[in-house]
């Protein structure tokens, strides 16, 4: 392709790609809120039988869960299908679909009830989270994809620090239902502005061999259709798609040890975003003291991912997303030593780059893994399987505290997690993300041809 000159082209470039990554962003804010507003309202559960009914650690446990379970169902119906039919439709459908599930899980009235509409709500969560990574890729500048991507991602914990922040202000005037109504805001605020200003990917409507679609998107968003596509389109005759290109030979050991990555991730994840307020609870700070923790958690994942993934963009992602497990899981240790109020929360903000901001970066390091027309499907796999430790994150924290372990051995086997993902990390071989498998070996003029590096 040649480089477009024209300074109307250039604009309309710019606008897309910025429209795109603001409302990937936003999408994912209302993600992570919606994902951890449960850890910020628990307590509430355990404490008041007269909400949902009598809620147990175990029961808390498998109610956090669920949405989890969700998640990973959603992931793999959006893998399974945001290669064949679009980035767009899934995203529009997902902010739709986890919307009305807030809104339903706001008017639950037993346990029962509540479990079921974590779980509606997660399937939207999920096909989100799986698509919005493979779209931002597809439209990011060649040098910036794992900056793009950590920016889009980071509304994951920007979302849940404000779900904290929100609890801390809000909780004991609007109530864990009025919590969680806020999480229906999406359906009347940014599913119809993203219907108007998101559009469908031009390098997945190429690689779909939907040329003249995307050369009028092209024309009309200024974005140039990679090289990496037309030969996507052209080799598509041997080329799988979506997960049975994912399992190919090509893929196949990348493909386990990137989803074993992931769940070790967000076992670390889901663990401290829904038991760090009730195990500070119990170390002995108030209500308001422990819900303090998680938003700092999250703060510093948020920020701290954002700086990493400028030094993914420079060495690859493989070296710094190995080097920030290793960062968490030491910063987990040190919470057991005995700090004074400040210096304790500068440590659980590094935790927060060490899990939550880990798992931003993997999502960049997947999204830029896999050629085109398996890219949403290997971001699918990312978050699905990985949410099966996800869905064990709850689950483990509610065992060590009914085991009754002390604090600091819950904090030392959480950093072995983090050194276990530190190895998987360590596993990925080398990527050969943009071409499509039958021209891996060619030479081709185009940047974005050429492999990624990790």
């Amino acid at each position: 392709m040649t480089p477009m000159n024209d300074s109307g082209q250039e604009a309309r470039r710019l606008s897309t790609v910025r429209w795109v990554l603001v409302l990937a962003t936003v999408g994912l804010i209302f993600d992570g809120y919606d994902l951890v507003v449960y850890g910020a309202v628990v307590s509430t559960f355990l404490r008041d039988a007269s909400q949902i009914g009598t809620v147990t650690p175990g029961i808390a446990g498998a109610l956090g869960s669920y949405a989890l379970f969700g998640v990973a169902v959603g992931a793999f119906l959006a893998g399974s299908v945001g290669d064949i039919i679009g980035r767009r439709k899934v995203m529009l459908a997902s902010y739709a679909w986890f919307s009305v599930g807030m809104g339903l899980t706001a008017l639950s009235t037993s346990t029962q009830t509540f479990g079921w509409m974590r779980f509606v709500t997660g399937i939207g969560i999920g096909s989100l989270v799986a698509t919005t990574a493979a779209l931002v890729s597809e439209y990011a500048p060649k040098d910036r994809k794992n900056l793009y991507i950590a920016i889009c991602n980071g509304g994951i914990p920007l979302g849940s620090l404000l779900s904290a922040v929100l609890a801390i202000l809000l909780l004991e005037h609007i109530g864990w239902r009025g919590m969680f109504w806020i999480g229906a805001v999406p359906m009347v605020t940014l599913l119809p502005l993203a219907y108007f200003k998101m559009p469908e990917s031009v390098a997945w409507l190429a690689a779909r061999g939907r040329l003249e679609e995307a050369r009028a998107l092209s024309e009309r968003t200024g974005v140039e259709i990679p090289v990496a596509s037309h030969q996507a389109t052209t080799a598509r005759s041997t080329g799988k798609s979506g997960f049975a290109g994912l399992f190919s030979r090509d893929y196949l050991f990348p493909t386990l040890v990137l989803g074993c990555m992931s769940a070790t991730g967000l076992l670390l994840v889901y663990s401290l975003n829904t038991w760090l307020p009730e195990l500070m609870l119990r170390a002995g700070y108030n209500a308001k003291g422990s819900l303090s923790f998680l938003a700092v958690l999250n703060g510093g994942s948020l920020f701290g991912a954002l700086a990493a993934s400028r030094a993914a963009d420079h060495f690859g992602p493989k070296p710094v997303v190995a080097a920030s497990f290793a960062t968490g899981a030491a910063a987990l240790v040190v919470l057991t030593f005995n700090f004074e109020l400040a210096a304790l929360l500068a440590v659980v903000a590094v935790v927060g780059l060490g899990t939550s901001g880990t798992q931003t970066l993997i999502y960049g390091f997947v999204a830029n893994y896999y050629r085109t027309n398996v890219r949403a499907a290997g971001v699918a796999w990312c978050a699905g399987f990985g949410r099966v430790g996800g869905i064990g994150g709850p689950l483990l924290g509610s065992l060590l505290i009914g085991a009754g372990l002390e604090l600091d051995y819950i904090f030392y086997i959480l950093a072995g997690l983090g050194l276990l993902g530190m190895l998987l990390t360590l596993l990925v071989p080398l990527s050969r993300s943009a071409l499509p498998a039958p021209t891996r070996h060619a030479r081709t003029p185009h940047a974005l041809s050429t492999p990624a590096r990790n």
